[in-house]
């Protein structure tokens, strides 16, 4: 195994689409009784209990209710993005299907998540955008409210899973949003920013990212971005 953690965020980075803002919403109201402002939130770059933290406070819902809550929110919001997926499906991005076979077979990357995501959410979008095979460790939102916490997770995970010890150095994080950047940089990674969300060249430039793509689209080019 070379020497080389390749996080990926999920949710535009790899994939897009998909039930989870209407699934979330209806979980939020059937056990709090309010979504609070989420058509004008900002999710992007988020962990999903910060969001639900943040707009149960916007709502005036206490933090020791919000606690108590969470566990019935988390079983609430996978029956209802189960149940809307087939309908809905999340979709891989462009050029992230010839991507990640093109990084496993450099013999040069092992491969693993760095997402917002519970995980029981993050395994429904990889599964109905037929990603799971190439994703399957990682760190995720149900492992830590605070996004730039996940990393020292995943690479804990993925030392385990593979045997190999990763320095800081030997690790890169790719992302869609200026908090992915913020959170590779945060714990010392390299970041790869790719312009494929909501956020464009010149933000993720500014976020401090070390490479920045127009999108995955280019195989050639971003496992150049990725593995220098």
């Amino acid at each position: 195994m070379s020497r080389r953690l390749v996080l990926f965020d999920l949710d535009g980075t790899v994939l897009s689409g998909g039930p989870a803002k209407r699934a979330f919403e209806l979980a939020l109201l059937d056990v709090f009784g309010t979504a609070g402002p989420i058509h004008e939130w900002e999710f992007s770059g988020k962990t999903d209990p910060q969001i639900a933290r943040e707009l149960l406070t916007e709502a005036g819902i206490g933090n020791e209710a919000v606690d108590s809550g969470l566990p019935a929110l988390w079983k609430r919001y996978l029956e209802e993005m189960e149940e809307r997926l087939q309908a809905c499906p999340t979709r891989p991005l462009p050029g992230v299907t010839e991507l990640l076979p093109a990084l496993e077979a450099t013999g040069g990357a092992a491969m693993a998540m760095l997402t917002g995501n519970v995980i029981g959410g993050a395994r429904l979008k990889l599964g109905s955008a037929g990603l799971s095979s190439w994703l399957s460790v990682g760190a995720f939102g149900s492992d830590h409210e605070a996004r730039n916490a996940l990393p020292a997770v995943a690479i804990q995970r993925a030392e385990e899973h593979w045997g190999v010890r990763f320095g800081a150095d030997e690790v890169v994080v790719v992302g869609d949003t200026p908090r992915d950047v913020e959170c590779g940089r945060s714990n010392g990674t390299r970041t790869v920013a790719v312009a494929t969300g909501h956020f464009g060249v010149d933000t993720l430039a500014r976020a401090g990212a070390d490479v920045v793509l127009e999108s995955l689209v280019e195989v050639d080019l971003a496992l150049t971005a990725i593995l220098s």
